[in-house]
């Protein structure tokens, strides 16, 4: 299962689907407020969130379930993998967070941005379209979904609690501003199972260039986790 980074939606997932296809099935969360939900209101509340979609997928099949999330995706795909632990219903078979320092890590940033500098910052990050950046009319649906996740990611609060279970995979972009080595290194600390750090030539966004190396991780580890399972 894919969560998607602030301002994305599960469109960005289609090239991974497509890499992992036919041997894994890829679901990807449309958060509300974007695309064919457009009309529901969104949620800027990582918690509220995290509590609607580890309810989703209880309705879902029992299939061995991995998460995967980008950016602010990560923080959620964390806090969903919480839940299913503390239920005690399921456990992921492995966490990737892609593109995010851990929860622990903490630094001093302004999200609070006028549309200029919101529409700079984008540009800088890549991930958007450089002909839409440039139509102010046609960008205002995505700086409002944008200001809304931002606020949502500035809002989170890490709380303490129990180590997962599952192994923890970060990904990360040489170049990535928004994350180092070391803050991802961190994620080790969230988990009782293994943890490995991938790093990928690229930005934020490495993923768009890397999706086929990606998908190569995930099946690696995904075929790790299902032969210890059967250990």
């Amino acid at each position: 299962m894919c969560f998607p980074h602030a301002g994305g939606s599960a469109p960005f997932y289609l090239p991974l689907s497509a890499r992992l296809h036919p041997d894994t099935e890829v679901l990807a969360v449309q958060y509300p407020g974007r695309l064919d939900r457009y009309r529901e209101p969104l949620v800027d509340d990582l918690g509220l969130l995290a509590d609607v979609i580890h309810e989703s997928i209880g309705a879902l099949d029992e299939k061995p379930t991995a998460l995967f999330g980008h950016s602010m995706g990560a923080l959620l795909a964390f806090e969903v993998a919480r839940r299913m632990e503390s239920d005690g219903t399921a456990q992921p078979l492995a966490l990737f967070v892609s593109g995010r320092r851990a929860p622990t890590t903490s630094r001093l940033e302004s999200l609070d941005l006028t549309d200029d500098e919101l529409v700079a910052q984008l540009g800088r990050l890549g991930g958007t379209s450089p002909v839409l950046l440039e139509d102010r009319e046609a960008i205002q649906p995505i700086l409002r979904v944008m200001r809304n996740d931002y606020k949502a990611v500035q809002n989170y609060r890490y709380s303490s609690g129990p180590k997962l279970s599952c192994p923890i995979v970060a990904l990360i972009g040489t170049e990535d501003s928004r994350v180092t080595v070391p803050e991802a290194r961190m994620w080790e600390s969230e988990t009782n199972a293994e943890f490995a750090l991938r790093t990928f030539g690229g930005g934020h966004f490495y993923l768009t260039d890397s999706f086929a190396e990606v998908a190569d991780e995930i099946i690696g580890v995904l075929r790790n986790s299902a032969v210890t399972s059967q250990a």
